[in-house]
């Protein structure tokens, strides 16, 4: 069995406090201690503080065996992860000459005049191991010490990953027995994470490896098995005998596996049955048709600048209708007359962005041969979460009964 070895991510910068960029880095990063099998339980971001800096190296030195640092190597004095590590680690900082010379040589590389405060950068924790980087200016490096591992990597997106693939990730894999930790995704449609929860079980749940763990989405809920074994092989068995047991309780539910879109598995369902597919979309244009625009030869699609464009179609007594109402009515009768497997209405008002009323915002009805399903929402066409929303649960919908009615005998 590998060794269980722990890590945890520390992001540097005062503006990813801000919001000003974004955390990339740790995304990345924990990605690759995934495919290498090592675990990791936490990450933490720190503004340019030293004190802050260094206290939250310590604490993941109490708790990991491994800890990653990126940002804060660069030569202004908001650059502080040196001294930090150092702190956090109890060595002095050393000034390298070599290191000293390695900058300057690059600076003169690139044309230019290497500042004063760029000799910070050759000063280093006490027995650190270098880390050249050859795609940048600021030197990483590695501190063992009694308390675990730091390994301090430059904020840049760019020379992180370099360094991170060509010298830490070796590095890691030398020092530590490591096998492989494996990820499988599970798409499910049509069913809310609670009672997606309650289906699986607290069983299955609770287990360490594989793991199950749930992830939302609008309208879809990902199913996430994780396995940890000494090669690919023994864990994609892990993850084939879990994927089973969850076949079992819950495969009604399962649309797809890892990069399987609804889109996609809806349009294959209904090339199957040969049937065509009739989409209203009024006040949000393309917010189901964009997804199949690759293939339109069975979709049948209506767009309208505003719910009120449809009122001269419906006979008068509609005027009175709901949105929801409204598109349900258009949904059965455009089926009906279009002779469609199957018939999508999206209401949206265009120009409203949130309303405490949820028959104000938006609509949307999915109408096949033997079920009607409809939805609500107190949100406009200008609201961000209208195109996103809609799209997923008017799909996610149009799937669960498709796929109901093909059970039926």
């Amino acid at each position: 069995m590998p060794e269980n070895t722990n890590a945890e991510l520390i992001a540097i910068g005062t503006e990813l406090l801000l919001g000003e960029i974004t955390d990339t880095n740790s995304v990345y990063l924990a990605r690759q201690l995934r495919d290498i099998g090592i675990n990791l339980f936490l990450m933490t971001t720190v503004g340019d503080n030293l004190q802050r800096i260094s206290t939250a190296i310590s604490d993941a030195l109490d708790r990991a065996e491994v800890v990653i640092t990126t940002g804060g190597l660069g030569p202004t004095v908001d650059d502080m992860t040196r001294q930090a590590v150092a702190d956090a680690v109890g060595a002095p900082l050393v000034f390298h000459q070599s290191l000293y010379d390695v900058i300057a040589e690059r600076f003169r590389g690139f044309g230019s005049a290497m500042t004063a405060n760029n000799r910070q950068q050759a000063w280093l924790p006490e027995a650190a191991i270098l880390i050249e980087n050859p795609v940048g200016t600021a030197p990483s490096f590695i501190v063992e010490s009694a308390r675990g591992v730091v390994i301090s990597l430059p904020g840049v997106p760019r020379e992180m990953k370099y360094l991170m693939r060509e010298s830490v990730v070796p590095w890691l894999l030398q020092k530590y027995q490591l096998g492989v930790i494996v990820a499988r995704t599970l798409r499910t449609a049509g069913i809310g994470e609670s009672a997606l929860d309650d289906q699986i079980g607290a069983e299955l749940l609770s287990e360490r490896n594989p793991s199950v763990g749930l992830a939302a989405h609008h309208g879809c809920v990902d199913v996430r098995i994780t396995a940890k074994a000494a090669n690919r092989e023994a864990a994609q068995k892990l993850l084939d005998a879990m994927q089973a047991r969850l076949q079992a309780r819950i495969g009604q539910h399962i649309f797809g596996r890892d990069d399987d879109t609804l889109e996609e598995v809806v349009w294959r369902q209904l090339a199957q049955r040969g049937g065509m597919v009739h989409v209203v979309e009024a006040g949000l244009p393309g917010v189901i048709s964009a997804g199949w625009n690759s293939a339109n030869s069975r979709l049948n699609l209506q767009q309208y600048d505003s719910p009120v464009d449809l009122f001269a179609a419906l006979a008068e007594d509609s005027r009175s209708m709901s949105l929801a109402e409204l598109a349900v009515e258009i949904a059965q009768r455009s089926r009906q007359q279009m002779q469609a497997a199957a018939s999508i209405v999206v209401l949206c008002t265009p120009d409203l962005d949130e309303s405490p009323d949820i028959e104000q915002g938006s609509a949307v009805a999915v109408a096949t041969e033997q079920s009607v399903r409809f939805r609500a929402y107190g949100f406009g066409a200008r609201s961000s979460l209208a195109r996103e929303w809609i799209s997923r649960w008017g799909l996610a919908n149009l799937w669960r009964q498709l796929n109901a009615e093909r059970a039926v005998p």
